[in-house]
């Protein structure tokens, strides 16, 4: 993932997409093609590894158990997506927001580079705060089906 400043790129972050194909369809746990919104920023205080549950934080995910830390958990930080293209990511049956798509840290830093999520945009939990303090509510992120 690129951050552009005034067209320029400024940094390259490593990221992880879905294990499905890329898809805007609602149930499809596809990473949502098109152009996007970020929306709301959720856990500006909290500290790195925290484990978020319906965008609450819960506790560090060393805390969890090894069956649960097996799961692909959302740490860190969230930035919720909103779609901007009507009935491609925006919309019944597609809409990015209510699907609930993130960019989010993983306790699975080992697996960022590779396909490993349900829809979401995973980044290492330093680099998701880097991004979250480098962008603002309404910036804009394309993402392309490749």
């Amino acid at each position: 993932m690129a951050l552009l400043v005034d067209g320029i790129i400024e940094r390259v972050f490593r990221i992880s997409t879905s294990k499905n194909p890329p898809s805007c369809i609602a149930d499809s746990f596809g990473t949502p093609t098109g152009l996007h919104q970020l929306a709301d920023f959720i856990g500006a205080d909290q500290p790195v590894g925290t484990v978020f549950k319906g965008r609450l934080p819960i506790k560090h995910y060393t805390e969890f158990s090894q069956e649960e830390q097996a799961q692909n958990l959302i740490t860190s930080r969230i930035i919720r997506l909103r779609g901007l293209e009507d009935a491609k990511n925006a919309g019944p049956g597609c809409d990015s927001y209510e699907r609930y798509v993130y960019i989010h840290g993983t306790n699975h830093e080992d697996r960022i580079g590779e396909p490993f999520s349900g829809g979401c945009i995973e980044m290492t939990n330093a680099d998701v705060i880097e991004l979250f303090n480098l962008v603002e509510p309404r910036d804009l992120l394309a993402i392309s089906p490749n």
